[in-house]
C-alpha cells in the first residue's frame, strides 16, 4: 500500500478507536472484516499504530496541538511504527519539520502527565501503593507484554516442548515463576506451529498460570471455573486432575465459551462441562452448593493489570466503574461460596492492580464469612514448586498473591485463598 494511503487508513481506524465506546480489539478487527483487502503487513502497521497511540495518549495529543491537519492523521504520524523514510514520503514539508521537531522532544522535557500517559485518578492510586517504584512501574505499562505459553501436562513435559519449539527455531526459555510456562521472544505465529496445533501448548501470561496452581485441583475432585470466559485457566485446572473428576466451566456470555471448544479440542480433556449461566445466582448453581471440592472466581475487574496488552483500558475505566465492578465482584464471590463442601477451598482472583477490587473485596468476604478460613497464599506457591514465592505475595504470612509487571514481568494480578471451616 503507498505510504499516503495506508497514513490515511491509520487515521480512519484511529478516529474510531477513540470513540471508546467498544474495546480496541473489537474495533480493529471489525476494521480488517471491512477491509479484507489490507495485506498481513499493512495490518501489522495499523494495529501497531493504534496501540502506540493509546500507551502513550497524552504525550502524542500534547505534541499534536502544534502539528497542522486532522487531529487522528497527527496522532497516526507520531504513532507510526518501523521506517521513518517511509512515513516521510506521505508527508508534507510542514508535517515534516514538525515531525523532526516532535522527535527531538526528550522526557525530560515533558509534564509528569505527559510522562506517565495515565488519568490522573489513576497515577494518584498507583502511585500510593507503589511510591518511589512509580516510574518503573509505568515504564512496564507500556512496554507491549512478551508471549507466555503453558505447556499442557497431560500430553507434554516443559523440558521437551523448549527443545522442540527451539528445534522450530524460536527462542525461548522458561519463566521465571511458573513451572509450566515458557517466554517466547518477539511474537511469531503460532497457527501453524505443531506444539500448539497438537495441544502441547497453548497460550496462557505467566501470572494466570499461577493461578490454577493456587487451586491446586486433585484427580477426581468436583471443581468450578466460576467466570471461566475463553477458558485459559479452565484448560490448566483439567490437565492439573489429570482429565478426571468434573470441572465445571461457568460463565454469562456463550459466546466467549464458545471460543474455549477448539481449545478443549486440542488440549485432550474430557472432564471439562462447560455452563452458560444467566448470572451469579443462576437455579445450575444453586443445584450444586455443598458439593464442590475447588472453586476459582477469576472475577470480571477493571482489568487495569493487562495495560500492556489493553492500553485503552485506562482511558475506558473510571472510579464509578471500578466502584461498580467491586460490588459485582462481591456479589459473585459470596455466590461462588456456597458451593463449597467442608475442607473446600476458594481462591478469588482479579487482574486489576487497585486495592478497591482486591484486598477491600477479600477483607468484606472474610468479615461476612466467619466459616471460611483465610489461607496464606506463599505457602501454597511453595507447596507447588513455585520458586521465590515470598516475593510474590503481599500481607502478613505472605496472605495474598500480588503480581505487579515492574517487578515480575507478569501481568498484574492478585489473588486470596480461603478454606470452608470443616
Amino acid at each position: 500500500m503507498h505510504p499516503k494511503a495506508l497514513l490515511d487508513e491509520c487515521s480512519a481506524l484511529i478516529e474510531q478507536v477513540f470513540k471508546f465506546d467498544h474495546p480496541t480489539d473489537a474495533v480493529v478487527a471489525r476494521h480488517f472484516r471491512e477491509n479484507r483487502s489490507l495485506g498481513p503487513r499493512e495490518r501489522a502497521t495499523l494495529s501497531d499504530t493504534v496501540y502506540a497511540i493509546l500507551r502513550e495518549r497524552l504525550k502524542f495529543e500534547w505534541l499534536a496541538r502544534s502539528g497542522t491537519g486532522s487531529k487522528w492523521r497527527r496522532l497516526a504520524i507520531l504513532g507510526f511504527p518501523g521506517d521513518r523514510d517511509f512515513l516521510k514520503s506521505a508527508l508534507t514539508e510542514v508535517e515534516k519539520t514538525w515531525w523532526d521537531h516532535c522527535l527531538a522532544v526528550k522526557d525530560a522535557d515533558l509534564m509528569a502527565q505527559h510522562r506517565h500517559n495515565l488519568p490522573d485518578w489513576l497515577a494518584t492510586a498507583l502511585g500510593d501503593q507503589v511510591g518511589d517504584e512509580f516510574d518503573a512501574l509505568v515504564a512496564s505499562l507500556n512496554q507491549p507484554a512478551p508471549l507466555d505459553l503453558r505447556v499442557n501436562v497431560l500430553k507434554k513435559k516443559r523440558e521437551a516442548v523448549l527443545a522442540e519449539l527451539r528445534q522450530a527455531g524460536l527462542v525461548c526459555e522458561p519463566t521465571a515463576y511458573s513451572p509450566l510456562g515458557i517466554r517466547l521472544q518477539g511474537k511469531p505465529s503460532l497457527a501453524k506451529l505443531p506444539a500448539f496445533v497438537q495441544g502441547d501448548v497453548e497460550v496462557q501470561d505467566e501470572g494466570s498460570q499461577l493461578l490454577a496452581l493456587l487451586l491446586d485441583a486433585k484427580r477426581g475432585e468436583m471443581v468450578v471455573d466460576f467466570c471461566a470466559g475463553a477458558g485459559g485457566k479452565t484448560l490448566a485446572i483439567g490437565a492439573a486432575m489429570r482429565n478426571s473428576g468434573r470441572l465445571y466451566a461457568f460463565d454469562t456470555s456463550g459466546h466467549r465459551l464458545d471460543a474455549l471448544k477448539p481449545r478443549l479440542a486440542r488440549s485432550g480433556l474430557s472432564n471439562v462441562h462447560p455452563v452458560a449461566i444467566a448470572h451469579e445466582r443462576d437455579d445450575r448453581i444453586k443445584r450444586l452448593a455443598g458439593k464442590i471440592d475447588r472453586v476459582l472466581v477469576d472475577a470480571p475487574c477493571s482489568g487495569l493489570g493487562t495495560l500492556r496488552r489493553s492500553p485503552d483500558l485506562k482511558w475506558r475505566q473510571t472510579p464509578q466503574t471500578v466502584a461498580a465492578q467491586a460490588e459485582l465482584q462481591q456479589s459473585i464471590l459470596n455466590s461462588a461460596a456456597r458451593l463449597l463442601k467442608p475442607g473446600g477451598r476458594l481462591v478469588y482472583a482479579t487482574c486489576s492492580l487497585l486495592p478497591a477490587e482486591n484486598e477491600a473485596v477479600a477483607a468484606a468476604f472474610s468479615a461476612a464469612h466467619q466459616d471460611f478460613e483465610p489461607v496464606p497464599v506463599a505457602g501454597l506457591l511453595a507447596l507447588a514448586q513455585v520458586p521465590q514465592a515470598d516475593s510474590l505475595c503481599q500481607g502478613e504470612d505472605g496472605q495474598w498473591l500480588r503480581l505487579w509487571p515492574h517487578r515480575h514481568a507478569t501481568d498484574g494480578f492478585f489473588a486470596a485463598v480461603w478454606r470452608k471451616k470443616a
